[in-house]
């Protein structure tokens, strides 16, 4: 879970995220972010997601939730 916190605050441009953040209060929170966020998920976690799969997800917790729960490597 610290690996994905720390890429997730690098692709929101931050120094750290808490399971609490609210995803869409990050400054840098744009359609490039989101495509990010779903490379990265395919990338690292083999998770394949799309900008729809992230709507539903309020926080970091559930993003990393998410991720998780459909993880293949």
């Amino acid at each position: 879970m610290n690996e994905l916190y720390a890429k997730l605050a690098d692709i929101l441009e931050v120094d750290e995220v808490k399971p609490e953040s609210i995803l869409r209060d990050f400054e840098v929170w744009d359609s490039l972010t989101i495509l990010s966020i779903v490379a990265m998920a395919d990338s690292s976690y083999g998770v394949s997601m799309t900008g729809e799969d992230l709507k539903p997800l309020i926080t970091v917790g559930d993003l990393a939730d998410y991720i998780a729960e459909k993880c293949t490597k």
